[in-house]
């Protein structure tokens, strides 16, 4: 009776206007896998503008969220009594991720779901990543960055959408009493990030040669500041001694408590040189020109946002990815400090 009516079409539109999508995203670790899947959140809200996002992940990695005016609440597991929502994208394939998800009530769901006890793909646009992780030679032939197979997972169009990263005030203040109190103000600093996850004991430079590469670049004009979590204390402490012997002043910020300190130590360098860790994708989410060295990590994986140089060992093709796993010194000295200093 009202089909043709203005009233009929009023209410339609009204109905629009204020429906509100429910979207859940899971992504748990690892910390800087978390920070290049928050491109993910633009082209979400580029898709959905009516939409609240709620990301479930460790109690670890909320910091890195935290501030992200995209994300509505940040969940960390365990996760009782989860809400319903209209689209769950589910990024990990841990068991904590991939039985949650079975648990979670969604009108659809993307990415990976626990099935008697395997993860498995929603659709065909997460199997090929899931063929990734368990195929060595597809691993090593593969030329996606890792957005690019988060995109296909969502089955979004990927447009080199940015990793977004918010400072606190407190931790940029931070970062600024810390340069106050060294006399770094309007001075250029480069910032190495001599760590990298325990998992890939080779993954990371020697300190014979981070060593011989400072010597190096003592001669530009730039001041030098480590950077490194609690796993890297023990390592920074002796590189400092190194140094010292040889009459070179470093900078160092315990930034063990707080990643967004560790963030905003980050922001106040002009360079980054690290191995692929959580820095790398920390200095790409703040702009930062970094040069990258890889030893038992795809380099392909990485989008670099056109401010990244990767430095790739040549033997890199040895041990990527059957023996990622395995430590080598022969391996963490294979890049040369002189390349990477030409490069810097």
């Amino acid at each position: 009776m009202f089909e043709n009516s203005g009233f009929h079409k009023l209410y339609i539109s009204n109905v629009v206007l204020n429906f509100t999508m429910k979207i859940c995203i899971i992504k748990l670790g690892a910390l800087g896998d978390v920070v290049r899947t928050t491109p993910i959140l633009p082209a979400i809200k580029e898709k959905y503008p009516e939409s609240e996002i709620t990301w479930i992940t460790k109690k670890e990695s909320k910091e890195i969220l935290e501030g992200n005016p995209d994300i509505k609440e940040i969940l960390t597991i365990p996760v009782h009594n989860p809400n319903n929502f209209d689209i769950i994208y589910n990024f990990d394939i841990e068991n904590e991720a991939i039985q949650l998800v079975n648990k979670i009530k969604a009108d659809k769901k993307y990415g990976f779901y626990d099935n008697e006890g395997f993860p498995a793909a929603f659709d065909s646009g997460a199997e090929y990543y899931l063929n990734t992780v368990f195929d060595d030679q597809l691993k090593k032939s593969n030329r996606k960055t890792y957005q690019e197979m988060m995109f296909e997972i969502a089955g979004l169009k990927y447009k080199q959408q940015k990793p977004t990263l918010y400072i606190s005030n407190s931790s940029k203040q931070f970062a600024e009493d810390f340069l106050k109190k060294n006399g770094l103000k309007d001075t250029k600093i480069i910032g190495i990030n001599i760590g990298a996850s325990s998992r890939w004991p080779s993954k990371s430079w020697s300190l014979e040669k981070l060593t011989e590469f400072i010597i190096k670049l003592s001669k530009l004009d730039y001041k030098i500041m480590l950077l490194g979590g609690v796993d890297e204390q023990s390592s920074m402490n002796k590189l400092s001694v190194m140094l010292n012997a040889n009459d070179l002043k470093i900078y160092m910020a315990d930034t063990s408590n707080s990643l967004k300190n560790f963030f905003a130590m980050v922001s106040i360098c002009d360079k980054i040189i690290t191995a692929d860790s959580l820095a790398l994708h920390v200095a790409l989410a703040l702009n930062k020109p970094t040069i990258a060295l890889f030893f038992v990590t795809s380099p392909y994986e990485i989008e670099g946002y056109n401010l990244l140089t990767k430095i790739i060992s040549p033997k890199l093709n040895e041990f990527f990815p059957e023996k990622s796993d395995q430590y080598n010194k022969e391996l963490v000295n294979s890049i040369s400090s002189e390349e990477v200093a030409k490069a810097v």
